[in-house]
């Protein structure tokens, strides 16, 4: 059985059913919108609530390479997904050597690309930097650049991240700025402001340095809820999406998948989500093809982050 948290002892055991025995929602890839790539879970600093448990000593999901990520453009091709964006997590993904080379192969097949990032020294090498440049010019508008940004207040934000880290994503920010890259930013729900205030207090940080980025857009400005496991939260049915008015096509594995490469494996695996690189029951197979399969919402997070928190890693 699966290791679940007192708070949800009992739930999320049973893929077809939840643990008063009713039927398990369950989730088509209806319209495959974003294809994640992990780039490896090495990370240069080590915050205090990161889902991924990223670090810089934690290679439990290595760097992927360009090759492996023009594989998977090709099975995209093949399937026919109606994939727009291609989107790079970590770990921090600027610590892949190969991270331009990656970012190019999607950039040269049109798809729009998204990264996620600290902003912090990996990007900033000059060798990362020179090659952002090369891409921002031959494909404008196509590139963002997905800030984390915990809190816009330097002693929060570095409670979470480590003392200093809020000055070296602000230079990286600057830097994206002056040499006019588009960029978003993922906040943070721990703080347990409302959302009217946390997007008012981004929109003094974002003013302060005059970064183009609209606070009050949830895909320019994400705010993720808390996903804190040791809370209790109700499993999804069939019947909660009449009952809370939502359609399983609203939810994040009903457009999205994620390819990751476990350390030791031969190749990369595709799983159901990107908050659930861990997680067994999520891992679909090695192809795309494999990966079309229902998911069942058989996690807390399935609950808490995405149906009823009602967030999307997608921009």
């Amino acid at each position: 059985m699966k290791d679940i948290p007192l708070a949800n002892h009992g739930k999320f055991q049973d893929p077809v059913l939840t643990a008063s025995g009713d039927q398990r929602a369950t989730v088509a890839l209806s319209d495959p919108q974003t294809l994640w790539f992990n780039t490896g879970t090495l990370c240069n600093i080590e915050c205090a609530n990161c889902y991924i448990m990223s670090s810089p000593t934690n290679d439990a999901l290595v760097y992927i390479t360009t090759d492996e990520v023009r594989e998977y453009l090709d099975q995209l091709e093949a399937r026919k997904w109606n994939v727009r964006e291609i989107a790079f997590t970590g770990g921090e993904p600027f610590m892949n050597p190969q991270m331009i080379g990656i970012t190019e192969a999607a950039l040269e097949r049109g798809y729009e690309v998204l990264i996620l990032t600290n902003a912090m020294l990996p990007m900033m090498r000059k060798k990362m930097r020179e090659g952002l440049l090369h891409l921002h010019a031959a494909y404008p508008d196509k590139l963002t650049l997905r800030i984390s940004v915990d809190h816009y207040r330097r002693d929060l934000h570095d409670a979470e991240r480590g003392k200093g880290a809020f000055d070296k994503t602000v230079t990286g920010m600057q830097w994206l700025r002056d040499n006019g890259f588009t960029m978003a930013v993922a906040g943070r729900s721990v703080f347990e402001h409302t959302d009217a205030d946390s997007r008012a207090g981004y929109a003094a940080f974002y003013a302060e340095h005059n970064f183009n980025i609209d606070a009050y857009n949830p895909g320019m400005t994400v705010l993720f809820p808390e996903m804190d496991e040791a809370v209790e939260v109700p499993e999804i049915t069939t019947a909660c999406w009449g009952i809370l008015d939502k359609s399983p096509d609203a939810v994040m594995c009903a457009s999205s998948r994620m390819v990751v490469k476990r350390r030791g494996a031969e190749k990369p695996t595709v799983l159901a989500c990107t908050l659930l690189p861990y997680a067994p029951e999520f891992e679909l197979g090695e192809t795309l093809a494999e990966a079309e399969r229902d998911v069942a919402l058989n996690h807390p997070h399935c609950a808490k982050f995405c149906v009823l928190g009602g967030a999307s890693c997608s921009a």
